[in-house]
């Protein structure tokens, strides 16, 4: 009887470690070895295959020295903040409203959150052809009788990266919403009692009380979003392929034009790492906060 426990008591001890051990051994090497593996070609010469030698920040150089990768990292700042801003502004707004214990809230909430069940090659496609001027928005107005209406801006140059800021926007609003009113409904009701109590408006106690006790939602939204701005690319790819020229450039299209249509692996894998590194800045602080916190609250 005791030899059966002690044999029980240690395979419920390994059987989580033998099961969770081919996933990390996956991630391991498909992650973590693979992102020092681009680091090393990154400081190579490799061009259309790879080369093992060492040629220090060249690849970097030639990378920062390319007037194509100064307009993707343009293109990343001027998408990242507009999607940011817009998308946390959004969802926020919705996740207010929805806490006000409207009718039909759990429908409202599928339809906000339906856009996030469907991949971004799926969301590109689709808001490639509903702001063709040929096909989409225009077309539907001009048919309607408004014969000067004009919605090109996916066939501008200057205008193409707003069309990617509103497919994101589109997405990942239900995202921020629901992140939103979890933390909403996470706040104690008293509060809000005890300021009306006080005389205090609604819009005023929102302003100065809730929205701020919403910091920790605010900091989950960004970050998340933040990494998913950075990573795009499946998005820009459907839409506009970067272009008109390179006007919807950015450094993950950027990376992989440079890696497998222009045969420059080597500064594919730099981009690559400036890319990683910017992620990192952003992870990093994150994950520093949360720690910190935790060990507060212990």
């Amino acid at each position: 009887m005791f030899r059966n426990t002690h044999l029980t008591d240690r395979l419920a001890k390994w059987l989580p470690r033998l099961v969770l051990t081919p996933s990390m051994v996956m991630v391991l090497v498909g992650v973590y070895l693979f992102m020092v593996w681009t680091g090393w070609i990154s400081l190579s010469s490799s061009r259309m295959v790879p080369h093992y030698d060492f040629v220090g920040l060249e690849q970097y150089i030639r990378l920062w020295s390319t007037p194509r990768w100064h307009t993707a990292v343009i293109n990343l700042f001027l998408f990242s903040f507009l999607f940011l801003a817009i998308t946390v502004g959004t969802g926020l707004i919705i996740a207010i409203l929805l806490d006000q214990n409207i009718r039909a809230e759990g429908a409202l909430r599928a339809v906000y959150l339906y856009p996030m069940s469907l991949s971004f090659i799926v969301t590109g496609t689709a808001w490639k052809w509903i702001l063709n001027p040929d096909l989409g928005i225009e077309k539907v107005v001009r048919s309607l009788g408004w014969e000067s209406f004009v919605f090109d801006w996916i066939t501008r140059p200057n205008f193409a990266i707003y069309t990617i800021v509103i497919a994101a926007v589109w997405q990942s609003s239900g995202f921020a919403m629901a992140i939103f009113l979890a933390g909403l409904r996470g706040i104690d009701n008293s509060v809000i009692k005890a300021a009306q109590i006080e005389g205090a408006s609604l819009p005023k106690i929102y302003r100065s009380i809730i929205i701020p006790m919403l910091r920790p939602a605010f900091l989950s939204v960004i970050v998340l979003l933040s990494y998913i701005a950075i990573k795009n690319f499946d998005l820009v790819l459907a839409m506009t392929n970067g272009g008109p020229g390179s006007a919807t450039e950015v450094p993950s299209t950027f990376m992989f034009s440079a890696t497998f249509r222009r045969n420059q692996m080597g500064v594919g894998a730099a981009s690559a790492i400036m890319m990683l590194m910017t992620v990192a800045a952003i992870i990093i602080p994150y994950l520093y906060s949360e720690l910190k916190e935790s060990r507060h609250a212990d």
